[in-house]
């Protein structure tokens, strides 16, 4: 999987961390201010969506009075505690870094995520120093899974996308690793199990630990 990469690239939530099982919670007393109830089908509406894309998705979708920016400062107050002090890294996730770094391999992430959210949690799992470049999705012009996001971490790298291997948990954030020309490794999520058919037609790679990537024990889908 690693032969002949000069970056690695993760995507954040539910692939390099164990974070998905916050937000609906988050979701649900958010729009229970608004007198609205969660949506069974909302993640997989926003899915790819960056954080402002989202807010947008929900000002309009649920008539918020709240502006963009209010939306976002929000969900960021609402989430800081829980990503600085509660969400963990995926199984292996730490070891594969530190390995692939030693290795002379350039990391970066490129997330759907808020900086702030972003560098809580690296912060608190000690990861803060681990990665050469931080890509949000509102710094590009098209969330997942358009491509823009992936590209534009793999021109801060200073690599091509052929030579980059991304991680990612949904088909959509999966899609963009593809459409930016990169091979795409797969992470085992409880949130987004009832995609893994789609998810495993899509993906080149799937691990359930990262300490499969290093074992070899990972599978081959294509």
């Amino acid at each position: 999987m690693l032969r002949k990469k000069k970056a690695v690239i993760f995507d954040l939530d539910g692939t390099l961390m164990d974070s998905m099982w916050l937000w609906a919670d988050i979701d649900i007393e958010y729009l229970g201010r608004y007198g609205h109830e969660l949506p069974l089908t909302l993640q997989t509406e926003i899915e790819g969506m960056g954080f402002t894309e989202t807010a947008m998705y929900f000002k309009e979708r649920f008539g918020l009075p709240d502006s963009i920016e209010q939306i976002k400062n929000e969900w960021n107050r609402m989430a800081y505690e829980k990503y600085a002090k509660e969400v963990r890294p995926k199984p292996g996730a730490y070891s594969f870094l530190r390995y692939i770094r030693s290795h002379g391999i350039k990391t970066g992430i490129a997330s759907s995520n808020s900086r702030e959210l972003i560098g809580a949690c690296l912060k608190s799992n000690g990861m803060q120093g681990m990665f050469d470049c931080i890509t949000i999705s509102c710094d590009v012009p098209r969330g997942k899974p358009a491509p823009d996001v992936y590209l534009s971490a793999a021109a801060s790298l200073g690599v091509e996308p052929e030579s980059c291997l991304v991680f990612e948990d949904v088909p959509m954030g999966i899609r963009a690793g593809r459409s930016a020309g990169m091979q795409v490794c797969a992470v085992e999520d409880d949130h987004s199990m009832d995609q893994q058919q789609e998810i495993r037609r899509l993906a080149d790679y799937y691990i359930r630990s990262y300490d499969e990537v290093l074992s070899g024990t990972y599978e081959v889908l294509s």
